[in-house]
């Protein structure tokens, strides 16, 4: 958990994605959630809820929570709008993606929930531990490769 004084600088690092990175902070202060252009300093790669669930073995959001921080180490947002809501992996912008997954970038918008605070729309699963914390694509990658099932040996 990080300190009142982390979140700051975490939330200055993540508004400075923005253009105007006065109203990314003004949104955070009215409804919780920024949106923040993809592309400057992060990328995301949306991924189904199903998809996430089955890489981790659970759907419970302490396990969700625990399992992808243990392999990523990077930052999570889940949009909560639908039960079957996407997690949002930021990655860094630029960095190959070749899953089957969305790679977002450059002209796309993302609701970004403000550090350190319960948002209802979109929630940090994973909160970056510090700024430029991202997660590794390739960590994404193997992780993501345990949700497809493994074919069957001898299927003719």
């Amino acid at each position: 958990m990080n300190t009142q004084a982390e979140n700051r600088l975490i939330a200055d690092w993540l508004a400075q994605a923005h253009p105007l990175p006065s109203r990314a902070r003004r949104e955070w202060a009215d409804a919780y959630v920024a949106m923040i252009p993809l592309g400057r300093r992060f990328d995301a790669v949306r991924v189904p809820a199903a998809r996430v669930h089955a890489a981790v073995a659970g759907e419970e959001p302490a396990t969700v929570a625990a399992a992808l921080k243990d392999w990523l180490r990077g930052p999570v947002i889940r949009d909560l709008r639908s039960p079957l809501g996407a997690y949002y992996f930021l990655v860094p912008p630029g960095a190959e993606w070749d899953g089957p997954e969305a790679r977002l970038s450059t002209g796309t918008y993302l609701g970004v929930p403000r550090v350190g605070h319960i948002a209802y729309l979109m929630t940090w699963v994973v909160p970056p531990e510090h700024p430029g914390n991202l997660c590794d694509v390739a960590a994404l990658h193997t992780l993501l490769a345990t949700a497809d099932p493994l074919p069957t040996a001898g299927r003719r």
